[in-house]
């Protein structure tokens, strides 16, 4: 028995599954999926091609052809991710696969962590591709193998939807012992097949109407599958409950909490749906409410739905997490309505006194004390003022937001584009307003080169500032492309540059700075935006080059308080609104600014962010 992580989880079933070949691109909260797949890969000597790629596209598309050779192959990423690897995700659905292929695409209902709280179900039953919605880590566990066993049985991708409450969760599992041993591969080959791999539209609608025979064969398999069952089905209860992954397990608590044990559909094959076994679950009960996250994809293959409850008729909220909170209120209104007399099991007096009393302060999300991007949006800022348009990006620096040098972010690689769409617009005006588009270097490599290119073949003109920090800081220090380090933490990969792809995007202007260095800086900003106004300038690209300061902090010493407020601070705060750095801090009962030396860096970067110099380096006199 094993305490592990829902993602730990994951990895330790694909590769005690079998799988040759796992890709990944980091993305929370999936994150730790490729990386516990190196590290259980490493304990079980186990042969395994394990990388981050440079996408989700990219990620996929390696994966998919490692099926078509016959081998058992997985992607992991978030839901937005599987936006980006749309394309090959619809296709492979109708060509199908040869060796066991499973997508994890990890949702965020709430969000926590992403632009949306899409439903990867959603999109499965659009693509036509069967989904497992694990309730739990030792659920999805078991999942993989049976999903891998659908996957060679139909020749079919096969999509494993865990969600943020089960990537986070830990749960004892009980874990097969493996000795390390010489894994042998067994050896396949590809087969060439034109009617499947390189099929045209007409084969295409061939192998459509053999997907969706697939499918009605699946859903026949789904109705009996163990992860579909009904609790306490031999209730005379009104209200019956259809519940699907992690929710499953919250509306049990919220029932037991009710004094309750209402009888449940819980469903972990969401698509294509046991219509059979769902249909004979509705047809026993007065009322049966359907609970899902983030959407309502088992709601909308219930044809019948006149005693249906859910997000369609607005029962269920059509936004946020199902929180206890949320299902104990949507049950209680509902029970309420069919006559029940509910028991609530209230907390004690003085317990619901020191919870109604605890208010903790609330923090914005802040960047990181010493973090470079902070520097180079401060210098950005103090160049260019509010007057000019700052297109984001997503990443660390999405935060660059609170120091009001970020106006759009929208999705990876959007900044540049977004750049190119303002600059044509303003043209049209002749209004020569800076535009300065800020992405992450991980970014840049993502999604971040194409709309480069069309910006240059399109004579657009604005500046552009890559924010290099070597890595990949925000979803866990994953190595980039620019790195010389691969997923397994070997140093054998070919270090890809930053700098030699955007000269190859004909760029004429190309600097790189270190945003520690604010005159430097602030000048270099000021000569790119004079080169996007002359006649033979377009875009111009800063590369603000530092290390991440939480990965590679250097010659930092926070031991030592080198650097220091002065008696003469008046309080004014205008280095905590300006810069906002967490080290920075007003204290009420001095009424001056101090510095938090647990978590200070010492990068000396708040000195220029103090109008009225009272923030300094300790000079030797002052010891």
């Amino acid at each position: 028995m094993k305490l592990l992580l829902g993602n730990e989880v994951l990895a330790l079933g694909l590769i005690e599954q079998k799988c040759r070949v796992i890709t990944a691109y980091p993305g929370t909260p999936s994150s730790e999926i490729l990386s516990n797949a190196v590290k259980y890969k490493k304990d079980f000597d186990y042969k395994a091609h394990i990388e981050w790629s440079i996408n989700e596209k990219v990620a996929f598309e390696t994966v998919l052809a490692a099926s078509w050779v016959g081998v058992r192959a997985a992607v992991a990423m978030k839901q937005v991710g599987l936006n980006v690897a749309s394309d090959p995700f619809f296709s492979s659905a109708y060509t199908g696969v040869k060796g066991g292929f499973i997508i994890i695409s990890a949702d965020d209902p709430g969000p926590h962590s992403s632009q949306t709280e899409q439903d990867s179900r959603l999109i499965s039953l659009t693509a036509k591709v069967p989904v497992f919605d694990p309730s739990s880590p030792s659920e999805v566990y078991a999942m993989i193998e049976d999903a891998f066993i659908i996957s060679e049985k139909y020749k079919i991708p096969v999509l494993i939807r865990p969600v943020t409450r089960l990537c986070h969760a830990l749960q004892t599992i009980s874990v097969k012992e493996k000795a390390k041993s010489n894994d042998i591969v067994s050896k396949v080959e590809f087969q060439k097949n034109p009617k499947n791999w390189t099929a045209t539209p007409k084969l295409r609608f061939l192998l459509h109407t053999e997907l969706n025979k697939k499918l009605t064969k699946i859903e026949n398999e789904f109705e009996d599958i163990k992860y579909n069952f009904i609790t306490n089905k031999n209730s005379i209860d009104k209200v019956g409950i259809i519940a699907s992954g992690v929710v499953f397990h919250t509306a049990k608590q919220v029932l037991k909490n009710l004094g309750l044990n209402l009888p449940m559909l819980k469903i972990g094959t969401p698509y294509p749906l046991p219509k059979k076994l769902a249909n004979n679950f509705i047809k026993k009960y007065k009322e049966v409410l359907v609970l899902e996250e983030t959407n309502c994809c088992l709601e909308l293959q219930i044809l019948n739905r006149e005693k249906v409850r859910g997000r369609l008729d607005e029962t269920v909220p059509k936004e946020g997490e199902l929180s206890p909170e949320i299902v104990s209120s949507i049950l209680i209104k509902i029970l309420k309505k069919n006559g029940y007399k509910l028991s609530l099991l209230s907390k004690s007096d003085k317990l619901k006194t020191l919870i109604d009393k605890f208010t903790p302060p609330m923090y914005p999300p802040r960047l990181c004390p010493g973090c470079s991007h902070r520097s180079a949006f401060f210098a950005i800022k103090s160049e260019f003022g509010d007057y000019a348009i700052y297109p984001g990006d997503i990443g660390c620096y999405t935060l660059g937001t609170n120091l009001e040098a970020v106006d759009t972010f929208l999705n990876m690689g959007a900044s540049i584009g977004m750049a190119q769409g303002f600059y044509h617009t303003n043209k049209l005006m002749d209004d020569k307003k800076p535009i300065i588009a800020t992405i992450g270097d991980s970014t840049f490599l993502h999604s971040g080169i194409p709309p480069l290119v069309d910006s240059v073949h399109t004579d657009s003109k604005f500046i552009l500032v890559i924010l290099n920090n070597n890595t990949t800081a925000m979803t866990g220090f994953q190595p980039t492309a620019e790195s010389k380090i691969l997923a397994d933490g070997s140093k054998s990969a070919q270090k890809i540059d930053i700098n030699d792809l955007v000269k190859a995007c004909n760029i004429n202007f190309l600097r790189e700075v270190d945003p520690y260095d604010y005159k430097v800086f602030r000048k270099t900003l000021r000569d790119a935006y004079n080169h996007t106004l002359e006649e033979n300038g377009n875009v111009a690209v800063i590369i603000a080059k530092r290390p991440c300061v939480i990965q590679d902090k250097g010659s930092f010493n926070k031991s030592d308080k080198i650097i220091i407020v002065q008696d003469s601070c008046d309080g004014c705060c205008d280095c905590i609104k300006n810069f906002e750095c967490p080290a920075l801090m007003f204290n009420n009962e001095k009424g001056y600014i101090d510095i938090n030396y647990d978590i200070c860096t010492n990068c000396g970067q708040c000195i220029v962010a103090c109008p009225k110099g009272c923030i300094i380096k300790k000079m030797e006199d002052f010891k």
